[in-house]
């Protein structure tokens, strides 16, 4: 039994110088390669003394980092965009003469529509012994009551102002 003991130590002990010469001569040189190729990376990149592992972990938290923020972004553009398409930005404004030999261009009509053409016109007819005012909505563009040929073009201006 003692010669079996002695016989695997003997054993173990020569593997451990074989693989301690193994180590020695193929993979200690191929580590200070790799040390050396990564040293010259690094100092290739000016990384200021970080390393190749830090600039990787630093470039995914600041992906991670854009992309909520993208994310937020995109999320306060769709708000912005609902709340302008509810606003008037489309005016169209048409001043004529309603009645003939009264005067100057002092009727009006004019349109204030939403981006998607919904809204309303205002017409005011002036004559020397009064000044009416009108009002009609305006849906997609068309006005639902009977519109005259005024309400219609100063549509049709708030119309050419939303393309």
């Amino acid at each position: 039994m003692q010669n079996l003991s002695s016989a695997v130590l003997v054993a173990l002990g020569s593997a451990l110088v074989v693989f301690g010469g193994y180590h020695a001569l193929f993979v200690a040189p191929q580590l200070r390669r790799l040390t050396k190729a990564l040293d010259a990376h690094d100092a290739l990149l000016g990384s200021g003394g970080a390393k190749a592992t830090d600039r990787f972990i630093t470039i995914e938290t600041t992906s991670a980092d854009l992309a909520k923020r993208s994310a937020e972004l995109e999320r306060r553009l769709r708000l912005v965009e609902t709340a302008l398409a509810k606003k008037i930005p489309h005016i169209g404004f048409v001043r004529y003469n309603a009645f003939e030999h009264t005067g100057s261009d002092l009727s009006f009509a004019l349109a204030l529509l939403t981006q998607s053409g919904d809204g309303v016109v205002i017409s005011s007819i002036w004559s020397r012994e009064e000044t009416r005012t009108y009002g009609k909505a305006v849906t997609g563009f068309n006005s639902a009551q009977d519109a005259s040929n005024e309400e219609r073009a100063a549509i049709a201006k708030a119309r050419a102002a939303a393309q």
